[in-house]
């Protein structure tokens, strides 16, 4: 189960001496076609890391050959030479696979900030490209975890053709994307366009919302390759459908693995005037604090979500609102309803339904409750 599940892709993780503890720090994924096609999306933060903006450039023709990642430093705001070192890593992958450095994607985790040793890098891309095999996706996974406690990989299966993904990411959950990295394969026949499509629309309905902490990252990729090794051209729909599969896993595999979380709540907002407002209430009670807190202490404070409904520009009547919590309405027509104390919120899953009364569309927005072990993980991150 991992990205060499799809025929066409070999990959491999090493150590190569940026993490601090120790473990593996650097994956490469390598198509080995025989097509080339790719397509991928990025963090909207207007501060985004070098390997972002190399990345950016590479992509633009829709062939991407080779995925090559590391941990242990973020490669962001490192100047010039930060960049330097992002193009040489390029570079370096390039000559080994006897491609174009332009058809590199290079993806960095970790720290802002720090500078990651060129020599090292380097060193352990000859070390990554001499481990590459068939069976080395798991590797690849392990090797991209920063404050990960674990890997997160998935395979979808179809007739005859599959997708499998990788990702990595812990915290800094926030749109678009989130403090994450994720490479995804396939060995369907699917050219670069559709690609292209196909991928925003899954991310648009998974990656997009997941909201853990309201955090934007500098580094967020996420990249498609199709290697079409398979020789079977799923139609777009299909296609669409059997990668947002894969997306929805992988984001919630990185939602259930939020730092210090107790909880995970899937926040849906039904009956609204568009999709849009549907979106915006969600992610307003997704970043209050408050409702975190009150959900960590496991009190079903439905008048901190009415709160949060109210600073949006969504179209709703403030006198005329419901809420369930775990299926209990707890709030009807912006009033008491159904006893709080009937709602159970020991279980990890948690569930809050609103209801605006203002059309027919829905959307769920997934973020996590605010723990002390989340203030800790990031007090302490930097040391």
């Amino acid at each position: 189960m991992s990205v060499t599940t799809p025929a066409g892709f070999v990959a491999a993780g090493v150590h190569c001496g940026l993490k601090a503890g120790g473990g593996k720090d650097l994956a490469l994924v390598v198509n080995q076609g025989p097509r080339f096609d790719s397509a991928s999306v990025f963090t909207a933060n207007r501060c985004k890391a070098n390997p972002v903006l190399w990345s950016e450039q590479v992509v633009k023709d829709g062939v991407v050959r080779a995925v090559v990642l590391n941990s242990g430093g973020a490669n962001c705001y490192t100047g010039a030479e930060g960049f330097q070192t992002t193009h040489e890593v390029a570079e370096r992958v390039a000559s080994h696979l006897g491609i174009g450095a332009v058809d590199v994607v290079v993806c960095s985790t970790g720290l802002i900030g720090l500078r990651n040793d060129r020599p090292t890098l380097l060193a352990g891309v000859d070390a990554v490209h001499a481990a590459l095999s068939s069976d080395g996706g798991d590797d690849a996974a392990h090797a991209i975890m920063t404050t990960d406690s674990v890997s997160k990989q998935v395979v979808v299966e179809r007739d005859g053709w599959s997708i499998g993904g990788m990702a990595k990411g812990a915290g800094m959950f926030a749109p678009q994307l989130a403090t994450m990295l994720v490479v995804i394969t396939t060995d369907a026949v699917v050219p670069a366009a559709d690609l292209d499509a196909a991928l925003r629309a899954s991310t648009r309905v998974t990656f997009d919302r997941v909201d853990s902490d309201g955090c934007m990252s500098t580094n967020d990729t996420v990249t498609v390759l199709a290697s079409g090794a398979s020789g079977i051209a799923p139609g777009v729909e299909e296609f669409t459908a059997a990668l947002t599969e894969v997306c929805t896993s992988l984001a919630m595999q990185l939602l259930a693995d939020a730092e210090g979380a107790d909880h995970e709540i899937a926040i849906t907002t039904l009956n609204a005037a568009s999709e849009e407002d549907a979106i915006e209430v969600g992610r307003s009670v997704a970043r209050s604090n408050l409702f975190k807190a009150a959900v960590f202490g496991k009190d079903p404070n439905w008048g901190r979500v009415l709160a949060s409904i109210g600073t949006t520009s969504a179209e709703f009547d403030p006198a005329d609102l419901d809420v369930a919590m775990n299926d209990v309405w707890v709030c009807r027509s912006s009033g008491p309803g159904e006893d709080p104390a009937t709602i159970d919120l020991t279980g990890r899953k948690v569930t809050v339904t609103i209801d605006l009364k203002s059309g027919s569309a829905e959307a769920t927005v997934w973020t996590n409750d605010l723990t002390h072990a989340y203030v800790h993980e990031n007090s302490a991150y930097s040391s």
